[in-house]
């Protein structure tokens, strides 16, 4: 049973206690890039919301992507106006590069973002970091998709949005709705071991985020959203829609040859019921019993039309090795990731030798079938034949799923808990430190180090000067923050 307590291990989930006033328990990050008309007014009507329902501490970050404009220069008056404001200058541009430097800094427990033109109605903001503070969930997104969200836009976007999120769900098997709505939160103890597996720098970047953290088996929360479209988006639809295609091929390709390091990371955040060890009750039985059953039903379909296509060219005994041998091998491989949950290329060729055992062990129970048959009579049918194939196979089934899980892929309950890898490579120099890919991890493992703290500049407009892509040498805290007792709440009937 794995215990929070363990060398490895990350701390459970655990609802935000109220504590120390002024130390901000939700940083909302707001990426902009030439917005000099609508920063201003969105971070105006952001904070007086925040300071009207928000019971917490809280921070709003703006995060300047090398605007050309005068962004900087409003950003540095709200910093310097309004105490929970601060602004952020990258010289690079990339929504992903900055909301990665800007969490990579922060300190509040609780992470989120929304895009400059507030086109998600802010009364889902609540909702959406709620389980993040209660400690129910790891990660929180908005979602135009759902049922119950009431969204106007027209019908180019409608239909390119839901077209990319069909993709993703077929693609990368996806479960959630809405990858791209800019309204997202995340746990700051998540994004510590999240943000050095992803590679993206730009619009793809929630993407990849969102489908590790769901592979990982981490909570995701969805918030069905009010969302009116801003008929003046900057946003380039072709060019992010092809940069988005061409990060679901890479993110697809690294899933399907396991450079990923998803099993080190694989619920460690907070007690799941599924590891608990409970008396009588075999741990993983149910999930596994139902993956055996439905592998064992296509692996008895793929036999039996084997065993047809082998009888037409020679006997029933030498058709039933061949169909039960080519089935035994597709059979063992299926188990071994689907039911089991081996992945990787470790061990197959032990695992595949001792299902031959076991298929040995299958073939002597059918061909003794079919010799009591051939026995009994001396021209059976092909349908009896069939049936007595089926009997024998059933009987075989049982036993081979007692021997996968207690000889072939054991449960090692003595396995010593994971890591959680978040390495980083810096380079020499002032230069920029870069994340090490999970492709490079794969070829050169590294053990989780922790990051140092990066110093906060300070200047007359609170203004913290950041390279791009300078968030390796930042130092992760401890999640669990002390946060302000909670404010009166406003009393307006409007809210």
């Amino acid at each position: 049973m794995r215990t929070d307590s363990s060398p490895g291990t990350l701390p459970a989930r655990e609802h935000l206690p109220a504590g120390d006033a002024g130390t901000p328990v939700l940083d909302v990050v707001i990426p902009v890039y030439n917005e000099e008309k609508d920063l201003q007014p969105c971070v105006l009507r952001l904070h007086d919301h925040l300071k009207r329902t928000f019971p917490y501490a809280f921070r709003i970050t703006i995060a300047d992507n090398a605007s050309t404009d005068t962004t900087p220069l409003v950003a540095a008056r709200l910093g310097t106006e309004i105490p929970e404001v601060s602004a952020f200058r990258l010289e690079q541009k990339g929504r992903g590069r900055a909301l990665r430097t800007v969490w990579s800094a922060s300190e509040a427990p609780i992470l989120a973002y929304m895009d400059v033109d507030l086109s998600t109605d802010l009364n889902a903001l609540l909702p959406l970091v709620a389980p993040l503070i209660s400690g129910h969930s790891d990660l929180a997104i908005g979602s135009r998709l759902a049922r119950s969200s009431r969204v106007v836009r027209g019908p180019k976007r409608e239909f390119i949005s839901r077209a990319y999120n069909l993709i993703l769900r077929g693609s990368l098997q996806a479960r959630f709705s809405d990858a791209q709505c800019g309204f997202k939160a995340i746990r700051r103890d998540v994004a510590q071991v999240l943000l050095p597996l992803v590679e993206d720098t730009g619009w793809f970047f929630d993407t990849e985020m969102l489908v590790i953290a769901e592979r990982a088996g981490l909570r995701i929360h969805e918030v069905p959203v009010d969302w009116v479209d801003d008929p003046d988006s900057t946003v380039h639809i072709v060019r992010t829609a092809t940069e988005d295609l061409k990060g679901v091929w890479r993110v697809g390709k690294a899933l399907a040859t396991g450079s990923l390091p998803l099993d080190r990371i694989t619920r460690p955040f907070g007690d799941d019921p599924r590891d608990r060890d409970i008396q009588d009750v075999p741990k993983g039985l149910a999930r596994q019993l139902v993956g055996f059953c439905v592998v064992g039903g296509l692996s008895t379909l793929f036999y039996l039309v084997l065993y047809s296509l082998f009888r037409q060219f020679g006997g029933s005994q030498v058709a039933n090795a061949l169909a039960l041998l080519v089935s035994a091998i597709a059979n063992t491989a299926a188990n071994r990731r689907l039911t089991f949950g081996v992945r990787g290329s470790g061990g197959a060729v032990r695992h595949q030798a001792q299902g031959l055992v076991v298929f040995a062990i299958g073939l002597a129970l059918t061909s003794g079938s079919l010799a009591a048959l051939n026995a009994a009579t001396s021209d059976p049918g092909h349908s009896t034949e069939l049936a007595v194939l089926i009997a024998a196979n059933l009987a075989a089934t049982v036993l081979r799923f007692l021997l996968f899980r207690a000889w072939v892929f054991p449960d090692k309950s003595d396995r010593e808990p994971s890591t959680v890898v978040a390495s980083h490579t810096p380079e020499p120099g002032p230069s920029s430190p870069t994340y090490t890919t999970a492709a490079q991890y794969a070829q050169h493992p590294q053990p989780y180090q922790p990051l140092p703290q990066r110093p906060v500049a300070q200047n007359p407009y609170r203004t913290t000067q950041f390279r791009a892509g300078e968030v390796a040498d930042q130092r992760w805290e401890d999640a669990t923050m002390h946060l302000p007792p909670v404010r009166p709440t406003d009393t307006e009937p409007r809210d």
